[in-house]
């Protein structure tokens, strides 16, 4: 069974990490960023996560394999935060059914 995910990460440079997610985490299973749209998307075969720029921030929805959510969303969300360490990223994922995610943030001092 297939199930969602969301977060919105507040930056004031959605583009940059955007793009740089999306080129590192492709390498593996595929994906592609298109500059002029601002948004792209991952594959990771037993998932997909969509990324784009917002005026708000950076938007990620992962959409997957029951089993594989949680994974997918430490993956992203790991990623993401350790480009944004600098500007302290923070990714909290919100399941479709309403249902906090896992969150993934920088906890060193």
């Amino acid at each position: 069974m297939t199930v969602h995910s969301t977060a919105l990460v507040a930056t004031d440079r959605p583009g940059r990490y955007g793009k740089q997610l999306v080129s590192h985490l492709s390498r593996r299973g595929g994906g592609q960023w298109s500059e002029a749209d601002g948004s792209g998307w991952i594959d990771f075969g037993s998932g997909r996560a969509e990324v784009s720029s917002t005026d708000e921030g950076l938007a990620l929805s992962i959409a997957a394999d029951d089993p594989d959510l949680s994974r997918l969303e430490d993956v992203v969300g790991r990623h993401l935060v350790r480009f944004g360490a600098r500007n302290e990223l923070r990714v909290a994922w919100t399941r479709e059914n309403g249902e906090p995610g896992t969150v993934q943030q920088n906890d060193d001092p």
